[in-house]
């Protein structure tokens, strides 16, 4: 397999489930700017969408969006319990968490990301972004992870967002529980490794 990342980009969530499960896998860098991979490929050609992360099978089959690679990723090695089975209530709950983690959080932190914002509608999205926060920080509070209290793809992904808001100046500590809840993913040793690779890369 390979994965088509960016360092600091939303890919570093399917990166640390691979490294959970110990599956074999190329890191491929992307240029979100050029589109070019490091070997010089043309990106578009992998994913037309443009954005990381891409996920190629060894059979050349390509799936993109990163709710879909980290289940996908946690079905090969269900033993790992990274994600609850499919079609059980814990697996639909994991859905609600992984739409939310996507739309409200990382699609909350997409319009900062836009230099060109004017102030009155960057003050407008982090607002919102804020109140998004304020009910992830009550739904954690006293629990160790998002489903079922147990670490999972979930946890992957939201400590992959929730680590841009220092670019923002935006304090997580205002949300009690929130930077534990960081420290406590980035202590795992894939998550560890995950960003060592992508530093070194």
């Amino acid at each position: 397999m390979k994965l088509y990342y960016a360092p600091n980009a939303c890919s570093l969530a399917p990166h640390i489930v691979l490294r959970e499960l110990a599956l074999p896998f190329e890191l491929v860098r992307v240029n979100n700017q050029t589109k070019r991979t490091a070997e010089g490929g043309d990106f578009l050609a992998v994913n037309p969408k443009g954005y990381v992360a891409a996920l190629q099978l060894d059979d050349g089959r390509v799936l993109t969006e990163g709710p879909a690679l980290v289940q996908y990723l946690a079905d090969l090695r269900p033993d790992a319990g990274l994600a609850p089975p499919a079609g059980s209530w814990a697996r639909s709950h994991l859905h609600e968490w992984l739409n939310f983690i996507s739309t409200e959080i990382h699609g909350g932190f997409g319009p900062l990301f836009n230099r060109a914002l004017p102030g009155e509608a960057r003050t407008w999205w982090q607002a919102r972004l804020e109140k998004r926060l304020d009910y992830l920080a009550a739904a954690l509070r006293g629990r160790q992870a998002l489903v079922e209290d147990r670490y999972g793809v979930a946890d992957a992904y939201l400590y992959t967002v929730l680590r841009w808001a220092a670019q923002f100046q935006i304090d997580l500590a205002r949300w009690p529980g929130l930077p534990e809840y960081q420290r406590r993913i980035e202590a795992r040793s894939a998550v560890q490794a995950a960003l060592a690779a992508e530093a070194a890369d």
